[in-house]
């Protein structure tokens, strides 16, 4: 009982079998993202023309184009920030050089003015 509830858990929603949406990062955003394209574009081409077949066309090529670009935008920004944070670790690991204290000199005592 407790290893089948463990196995669902771990299991993430498979879409037509191939693409798991929960454990892909950006699926589940893009194919959001896409169903509202879809709908915008059909509608729209619909309330415009009054054809039914050609309206699904363009919802279906409004949910193609729309999930694509929105997979990609969301994978380059996750890139780039998997290097800004490697960026930020190397820092971290290296901060003898990037302390900027390190940098200057204690050769001799500070001055003390006086009158």
């Amino acid at each position: 009982m407790a290893g089948e509830e463990q196995e669902s858990k771990t299991k993430g929603f498979r879409l037509l079998g191939i693409l798991d949406v929960q454990n892909t990062p950006c699926a589940r955003d893009a194919i959001l993202h896409g169903a509202g394209g879809s709908l915008a574009a059909g509608l729209l081409h619909f309330l415009a023309t009054s054809r039914v077949k050609r309206s699904f066309d363009v919802g279906f090529a409004g949910f193609m184009l729309t999930t694509l670009g929105s997979w990609f935008y969301c994978r380059m920004n996750n890139a780039k920030l998997r290097v800004q944070q490697r960026m930020i670790q190397d820092g971290i690991k290296n901060k003898d050089t990037a302390n900027p204290k390190h940098w200057i000199s204690y050769s001799r005592p500070p001055r003390i003015w006086t009158f």
